[in-house]
């Protein structure tokens, strides 16, 4: 990861907040999405304890509580009874769901373990004995099969078709994150092959059927003509906005958007997102897969997150136990 040298300097938020952050860019490899995230948690986290421990004035903006202010002896005093009331107040003055909560919960343990650990400006952790809250899993939201093809057919005629569609398809097709997808550089692109940067800045390689090379090789076709308006920087980038710049996540979520509309598609319910979920309940319906191949495709650090699509089809459920030979007595 190029690790974005604005991180290092930020007289906003506390000192300690800053060494976490470059932390975790330099050393433990984060993506700069994952300490964004940290970081705007952690943000929260110290104003609210300003306001909690009566250090700004009741009726001071939220936002505008400064905390770059915040020593060593402030993070000294934080107790697990001040975790547990920032934990509420996300609850019932943010409206954080579970897993909102827990995320901040799992924000909170790797910054005190840092301070307890790696800075040693803590002798004891606050957060050992702090809990996050239970996370019920869910079915995945996905298209069918039909919906699939739909959404695909709704790109025919469109300005930018043969770009739009390429989209889609690896989208369908091969489980990409959103910022996977718009991180695709052309000279990643082997045969059937193609090396994308996943989350926690780990590389895996995405193997490409054949209406995946076709997309791509008709998009590229078209590409051409934008090329010379290009700058150096991004003439690797596979997926070009109409600006002639590498793609943003935003106009991809945008594009995907317009195109469930145009299918008559809930809007609202599918996004990029749901896309990668469609694609891995498609190859765990259709395709024979594995659990563990399905993990190696999707990214998964862990097995357990890729259990959500055995889930999926009680379909196959229901002929299992029709074809228990008993059934036939």
């Amino acid at each position: 990861m190029k690790y974005n040298i604005k991180n290092l300097f930020d007289n906003t938020i506390p000192k300690q907040v800053n060494d976490f952050l470059n932390y975790l860019g330099t050393i433990r490899g984060k993506s700069e999405n994952t300490i964004y995230n940290y970081k705007i948690d952690l943000i929260l986290f110290f104003r609210f304890l300003k306001l909690y421990k009566g250090q700004v004035k009741k009726d001071i903006d939220f936002n505008e509580i400064f905390i770059g202010d915040i020593d060593d002896e402030f993070i000294k005093n934080i107790s697990l009874s001040d975790l547990y009331a920032f934990i509420s107040f996300a609850e019932n003055f943010r409206n954080n769901s579970n897993y909102a909560r827990a995320r901040k919960v799992a924000t909170l343990k790797s910054f005190f373990k840092y301070l307890s650990s790696k800075a040693k400006i803590l002798k004891e952790n606050p957060t050992l004995e702090l809990e996050s809250p239970k996370i019920h899993s869910r079915n995945p939201i996905y298209l069918s099969l039909d919906q699939s093809k739909a959404l695909l057919n709704a790109v025919k005629g469109e300005k930018y078709e043969e770009r739009d569609y390429c989209i889609l398809i690896l989208f369908l097709n091969c489980g990409m994150r959103l910022s996977e997808l718009v991180g695709i550089n052309i000279s990643k692109i082997k045969n059937d092959t193609l090396s994308i940067i996943g989350k926690g800045n780990k590389e895996r390689t995405v193997y490409l059927n054949h209406i995946c090379i076709n997309a791509i090789k008709n998009y590229i076709n078209i590409r051409k003509e934008q090329l010379p308006k290009v700058l150096e920087e991004d003439k690797d980038a596979l997926f070009l906005s109409r600006n002639n710049k590498r793609i943003s996540k935003r106009t991809v979520e945008i594009t995907v958007k317009k195109y469930i509309k145009k299918a008559n598609l809930d809007s609202d319910k599918y996004t990029p997102h749901k896309l990668r979920h469609t694609a891995a309940t498609l190859m765990y319906k259709y395709g024979d897969v594995d659990i563990r191949s399905l993990q190696q495709i999707l990214g998964h650090e862990s097995v357990s997150t890729t259990q959500i699509y055995t889930h999926v089809d009680d379909e196959k459920l229901r002929e299992a136990v029709k074809s228990n030979p008993l059934n036939d007595l």
